[in-house]
Parts: structure tokens; sequence; C-alpha cells
């Protein structure tokens, strides 16, 4: 008995840290404590706001914005650069770190106003990755550990929504379908109430329903580990 007790032993002491392992894998666990948001005014139904990046320096952050992270891993490296493919030429924003981190969302957050109810999007272009190769908008950012995000991944072919709670991570709608890596693609969401509906290139892939932000937030941008992406033309509507 004793020595059935002492394998038992074992082997819970060899499992512990392996299940700490997949649980963080998971999103369980996070060991990025956020820095508290700059107040910013919550902004009235009608406002609007669009950022195209064309009035910004090549090789440095875009005005009226600043990085953050969730997870892991390295900071997010946000750089205004020219190509001459961007939908609204010659600027574009993006996140050019390469950092494999698998757990690991870089962020650029407009700091100009909250928003509760509204409507925003984006162009993105899914440019490299081998981990990951996604782009994102965030909403009702409470801070870098704390809020809504809609997101398209060419490697997976798929459109996820989640919630981010306290670092965590927690898809709760999504839709699969083909996402192209090199072409520039729209992402917008309608988010009114606890109604979420979020399109890609023009056509409806989710509606969903989710109690768990229901104050302004700040909006924004977001990718994944490795994920090199280009933005352009941000748009908000408070509504």
């Amino acid at each position: 008995m004793k020595r059935i007790l002492g394998i038992l032993a074992a082997v819970a002491a060899v499992s512990a840290p392996i299940w700490v392992i997949l649980e963080s894998r998971e999103g369980r666990y996070s060991s990025y404590a956020s820095q508290p948001e700059t107040a910013a005014p919550q902004q009235p139904a009608g406002a609007s706001f669009t950022y195209n990046f064309d009035s910004d320096a090549v090789g440095a952050m875009p005005a009226k914005f600043h990085s953050a992270r969730t997870g892991k891993g390295a900071e997010g490296k946000w750089a205004v650069l020219a190509d001459p493919t961007a939908p609204s030429k010659p600027k574009v924003v993006a996140q050019t770190s390469t950092d494999t981190t698998d757990y690991r969302f870089p962020l650029l957050i407009a700091d100009e106003g909250n928003f509760k109810d509204l409507e925003l999007s984006v162009r993105f272009k899914a440019v490299s990755g081998e981990v990951d190769r996604a782009g994102g908008l965030v909403f009702r950012l409470k801070d870098a550990n704390n809020y809504y995000v809609v997101r398209a991944n060419a490697l997976e072919d798929n459109y996820r929504l989640y919630h981010v709670v306290a670092g965590n991570r927690r898809q709760f709608a999504g839709a699969n379908f083909k996402v192209t890596s090199g072409e520039w693609h729209e992402l917008r969401v309608e988010c009114v109430g606890n109604k979420i509906i979020c399109y890609y290139d023009g056509a409806k892939k989710i509606e969903a329903t989710d109690d768990t932000f229901k104050d302004p937030g700040k909006v924004g941008l977001w990718t994944k580990a490795d994920s090199v992406t280009y933005f352009d033309d941000l748009k908000v509507t408070a509504r």
C-alpha cells in the first residue's frame, strides 16, 4: 500500500506542472500585469475618428496611440511604414516583431476616446508568421488584460470573437472560411448593448450576444505571436 501511495504521489508531482503549462497555453494564466489606461472622454453618438497614418513619420509610432501587450513574450513593435499597396496611400501601421511566444498579443490602443456602442472597422493585410498570421480589432477595452477582440487568422482560415478577462482569452463565437495572406481585407464590428455583429469584407460572419463588458472603453488593433500584420484606415464611430 505504501508503495502504491508513493507512486501516486510521484505521478501527481509530475502532472501538476504539466497541467499548469497546458492551462497557461489555453490562456488561464497571464504573466503580464497591465498598466491602467489613461483617462479618455466618452464619445457621444455620432462622434467619429479616422486614422490613415499618412501624416505620421515612417519608422515612428503613430500619434495618438500607445502600445501594450496581453500575455507573455516581448513587447510588440509598432511602426508606420510606406506601402505602395496601402488602401489609402502611402502609409500603413504595422506590427513587425516576430517573437514566437504563442500566448502573446501585441496591442495598439487609440487614446482619443472611450466608446460604448460603436461601429469599428479597419483594413488589414496578413504579411507573415509561422506560429500565427492574424490581425484583429479590440473594443470596450478597459486595459491590456480586459477587452473584446475579433480577429481573422490566415493560417487557421477562421474568424473568431473573444472576450479577454484578466488576461485570459475565451472564444464565444466564430466562423470558418478562407483568409488569404498578402492581400488587403476589411474587418468591421458593430457593438450595441450586448449584441455584437462582425463582418469580413462586407459580409456578416458572426452575430452574438455577451455581457462581459458593459461599460465604454478604448479601441485599437491586435495581433498574435509572430504575426507581421499591416493595418490601414482604422475608423470608429460612436452610436
